[in-house]
């Protein structure tokens, strides 16, 4: 094992990826109401989502510990990559950041680490954790890999469509946008990734509208999408990544296709039928 990978919860991961040895998830916590819930394998999203439902009160999250981080840095692997969620969206990286400090501070070039801060959230980091292992897979070396990955984050694209914003609103990671359209008139808002902060980029009356919106964004940015993979992060409906995989396949080539469901934290924000796309 020479290189090891250590992603955050947000981190929506194919199940074989899940059990891949070389990647450790940091879990992030989840309360709703006086509920704690570890994001990790046991997670239970429909239990999860019908919590939400049910509760009054918006649900939060807290990132892992720099303890957390600490320990997934004991490993026989020489060279360390963590993925997290956006420092604009969580305190994870600095977390992440804290802790690789300490690290290096108490074993001083016994390892290779990097943080990766990914300005994107769930299959965004994906994105990130497939090219470190595709890279290290070549034979890349640390700083290749890198100054790579640094490069491709920059390039990549993340958009959204929700059936519901307000948790993402209630905890502060909208507050970049300067208005959003009422829910109540079935206008449903075209979100992305700008820089790792949240904006509104067009809108739909009705969710079908504004996934084909978000198709015809997501086709006409991308770059070199033959060389790309595009993945999507659905919340409990696959039905609705389907669509949304067909749409874009429709205008625009890509090497791959991965859908993936979405893990806890993803599941907080992305609420039910949410939909998350990178490329």
């Amino acid at each position: 094992m020479s290189y090891k990978l250590v992603v955050d919860s947000c981190c929506d991961l194919p199940e074989d990826y899940k059990k891949d040895p070389r990647i450790q998830r940091v879990p992030f916590v989840l309360q709703v109401e006086d509920k704690h819930i570890i994001d990790d394998d046991t997670f239970d999203q429909l239990d999860f989502i019908k919590r939400v439902a049910e509760s009054e009160e918006c649900p939060k999250s807290a990132c892992p510990s720099p303890d957390l981080f600490l320990q997934a840095f004991e490993t026989e692997a020489e060279d360390i990559y963590v993925v997290t969620i956006s420092s604009k969206l969580s305190g994870c990286y600095n977390s992440a950041i804290l802790a690789k400090s300490m690290y290096e501070e108490d074993h001083p070039g016994a390892k290779n680490i990097h943080v990766f801060d990914s300005r994107s959230a769930c299959c965004g980091e994906t994105q990130i954790a497939y090219r470190v292992m595709e890279l290290a897979a070549e034979g890349k070396n640390f700083n290749e890999i890198v100054e790579d990955v640094e490069n491709y984050r920059d390039g990549m694209n993340t958009y959204f469509v929700l059936d519901n914003l307000e948790t993402l609103r209630k905890n502060g990671r909208l507050s970049g946008v300067k208005a959003l359209v009422a829910s109540t008139l079935s206008i449903k808002p075209v979100m992305c990734g700008i820089q790792g902060s949240i904006a509104q980029r067009g809108q739909g009356i009705g969710i079908k509208k504004a996934l084909m919106k978000m198709a015809d964004i997501c086709v006409a940015e991308v770059k070199d999408s033959k060389d790309k993979t595009l993945m999507i992060t659905h919340c409990n409906n696959y039905e609705r990544s389907e669509v949304i995989k067909n749409l874009i396949l429709s205008k625009a080539e890509f090497k791959k296709v991965v859908i993936v469901d979405a893990s806890g934290l993803s599941t907080m924000y992305a609420n039910d039928g949410g939909i998350v796309v990178t490329c």
